[in-house]
């Protein structure tokens, strides 16, 4: 397969691929008669090159743009509502969430709210969508790292700043007017965030994937995702500027953050409140996480190691020789082996356990956790993961 070749997909929304399709932003956005998108960005991504050339080229094709970078690594909610402010003054008619997880948490989320009088948190994905909305604003996602696959869904996390946890807001009618897939984007990327994110998006296959439901599509996407970043996320690691792995990685995110429609497990919603609480990096977090809650769900995931060890690593094996892989991958990624490495703290074992149990992620793992087990879990990952 040849990951230098442009492809436009349809599914789940307008995906356009391929190396510099970003310099078709502006002629997209005159075609949908979008006038005055933002960029919205996180705070670490606001001065980096990519985005001065992004925002350079929409000005100079007549668009009225400007960058919102006032979102942190674990986007906070009042950092959301000041978004809002900043669309409404700024007169604009649209969305341009460009960045890392964060930076497209944040530009999502502010859709949701920048043309409505509703709260933030009344778009809980728990709570009932069918309330009456203003439209929401044209949204265009554009993903500059190949892990959190956020660009083809409205859904967002988000740090409730009165009870200290990340909370997952979304609406079913807000969807992505398009993704822009340009793996070029992703080679300044250090290598290690080019671990971090590649580890998140293998995550986001394996915990989708262990997912006992009947949820076909989801089961395929995220077992070609997992090929993909399991032939290529190591070569990325040692080789940032090999441009056709780079686009394979950015594929595979693609593909298993579409898969985690179906659901995903305790290694999300551990790390969702551990980010809440200590503002760990997302991706690190669910690296560290992910050997202790494989071996916590090993009973009920017999069936799925094989075709997971297979997609990963190219042929068959039992669940030890599945876990062992991932632990080496893992190594060779340079991946801490607990949670003290981040500053994670073992006094605050049962809050974060009694948090991790109410996320969304919590329910569709593959086994149940007591509170109990989530306290077992975090404390040995704490000390020691794998």
């Amino acid at each position: 397969m040849n990951f230098l070749n442009n492809a436009d997909w349809s599914f789940p929304v307008p995906i356009y691929y391929g190396p510099d399709r970003v310099k078709e932003l502006s002629n997209f956005c005159k075609s949908k008669n979008l006038s005055r998108p933002p960029l919205v960005t996180d705070n670490s991504s606001s001065d980096l090159p990519f985005i001065k050339e992004v925002l350079k080229s929409l000005n100079s094709s007549n668009l009225k743009c400007e960058v919102f970078s006032d979102i942190s690594p674990n986007p906070i909610d009042n950092e959301i509502y000041r978004g809002k402010s900043f669309y409404k003054d700024g007169k604009h008619d649209s969305i341009i969430s460009i960045g890392g997880g964060s930076g497209m948490d944040g530009g999502k989320a502010i859709s949701l709210i920048a043309n409505n009088t509703l709260d933030l948190w009344d778009f809980n994905y728990d709570n009932d969508p069918s309330i009456n909305l203003n439209p929401f604003p044209p949204l265009i996602c554009i993903p500059t790292t190949a892990g959190t696959g956020a660009e083809t869904e409205s859904t967002a996390m988000i740090t409730n700043s009165k009870l200290g946890m990340k909370l997952c807001i979304w609406h079913p009618n807000q969807k992505p007017l398009a993704a822009f897939l340009d793996p070029s984007l992703t080679l300044s990327l250090p290598k290690n965030l080019t671990a971090w994110t590649g580890v998140d998006a293998l995550v986001h296959g394996i915990e989708a994937y262990s997912v006992n439901s009947l949820y076909s599509v989801a089961d395929g996407m995220a077992l070609e995702g997992l090929n993909l970043i399991g032939n290529n996320l190591l070569e990325v690691y040692k080789d940032p500027s090999n441009l056709s792995s780079r686009g394979a990685m950015l594929i595979g995110s693609c593909l298993t953050g579409i898969s985690f429609l179906k659901g995903l497990g305790l290694v999300h919603a551990i790390s969702h409140m551990i980010g809440a609480v200590y503002n760990t990096q997302h991706g690190l977090t669910n690296a560290i996480i992910l050997p202790k809650v494989l071996n916590y769900n090993k009973s009920e995931i017999l069936s799925k190691i094989n075709s997971m060890h297979f997609s990963i690593f190219n042929r068959s094996g039992d669940f030890d020789s599945f876990y062992n892989k991932v632990c080496i991958l893992l190594d060779d990624l340079n991946i801490p082996n607990n949670l003290q490495s981040i500053q994670v703290k073992d006094d605050r074992i049962k809050e974060l356990a009694i948090k991790s149990s109410k996320d969304s992620a919590a329910f569709t793992n593959p086994k149940t956790a007591s509170i109990s087990d989530l306290e077992i879990i975090i404390k040995e990952t704490i000390d020691k993961a794998r």
